[in-house]
């Protein structure tokens, strides 16, 4: 079985790379943050992918709705919300509209009712529509005028955030913190630029791009995700490098511990993207700072985030029989 699952993730991986330019490794986390249940935020500079990625990704899914774990509303495949200052809650959301005729209340869903979401430039968005996203992400739900709509299985929100720019409204913390992981997809090489120049220097480049997997594949693998193995010592070293956050001198907020079950789920989900039932520890030092960089503040900000969780890796022994409580 896990062999089957790794096959078709490749099969997928390879549909998106043939026509988005990304590092199969980051493409790889995306995918198993995705089947782990988690939200993906991707953090880099204008156009260098990150929406064309979001929408490879999303295409790449044959979406049938009978497959889906209903929740109390419909759910669309994949919807965009284009950030912008302007956006209220309700117009991500949704809102209630008096029906005159029959004197009833309709309510009209916003486009977090999808099964894919893809939040283009979240901070652009005002700190009150930013909070609009808070139980829908935890709780995958809904509440309007007291009445709270469930949203269905799968749901998934990549959001993409520019680094450089104005109006940019700061995500905060607790927002950040229910993020899986951050990635950042860099400018491509010199090579790489050229072949994107002349597959979107064309009109019809997503023309051909075709859907490799079904919604139904989705859900089995996310169902198969919590039979994946986590040794009790892959678990400790996972503790101890989210605690050595809250104690390391360059660190003024370590993570919560949310990190460590978020971290947990990730490398489980990984672990079956790779066709094992296991998980090694080396997949925790392999996805540590993603999942963690967004979820701690430095004393000195100049100093990157990366910078002490490497530290950290460095200093937190893998033997348990070395390893002391933190």
């Amino acid at each position: 079985m896990g062999s089957e699952v790794k096959q078709s993730i490749e099969l997928l991986i390879q549909n998106i790379k043939r026509l988005i330019s990304v590092d199969t490794k980051k493409l790889e986390y995306i995918i198993a943050a995705w089947i782990a249940g988690g939200h993906v935020i991707l953090a880099d500079s204008h156009g260098v992918g990150k929406t064309s990625l979001a929408r490879a990704l999303a295409q790449s899914i044959r979406w049938h709705p009978e497959d889906m774990v209903t929740g109390d509303a419909g759910m669309e495949g994949f919807n965009r919300v284009q950030c912008t200052v302007d956006l209220l809650p309700q117009d991500i959301l949704g809102y209630n509209r008096f029906i005159g005729h029959s004197g009833e209340l309709y309510f009209n869903k916003g486009p977090v009712f999808a099964h894919f979401v893809l939040c283009d430039e979240i901070n652009l968005l005002t700190p009150k529509t930013q909070g609009s996203f808070f139980q829908v992400m935890e709780e995958q739900s809904v509440t309007i005028e007291g009445k709270q709509y469930r949203l269905s299985d799968p749901f998934f929100i990549i959001a993409t955030m520019n680094l450089r720019g104005i109006h940019l409204f700061p995500l905060p913390m607790p927002q950040l913190d229910r993020f899986m992981i951050r990635l950042s997809l860099g400018y491509p090489s010199a090579e790489e630029e050229r072949e994107i120049m002349n597959r979107h220097g064309r009109m019809d480049a997503w023309d051909s791009f075709e859907s490799v997997i079904d919604s139904a594949d989705l859900i089995r693998w996310k169902k198969m995700v919590d039979g994946i193995q986590l040794h009790p010592d892959v678990g400790a070293y996972i503790v101890d490098c989210v605690r050595q956050s809250r104690v390391h001198p360059d660190i003024e907020t370590g993570a919560s511990p949310r990190a460590g079950v978020r971290i947990s789920r990730l490398v489980r989900s990984l672990a079956l993207c790779r066709g094992l039932d296991y998980v090694p520890i080396d997949f925790v030092k392999e996805c540590f700072i993603s999942a963690m960089a967004h979820r701690i503040v430095t004393r000195d900000p100049s100093i990157a985030p990366e910078l002490p969780l490497e530290s950290i890796l460095n200093s937190v022994p893998v033997e348990p029989k070395n390893r002391e409580s933190a």
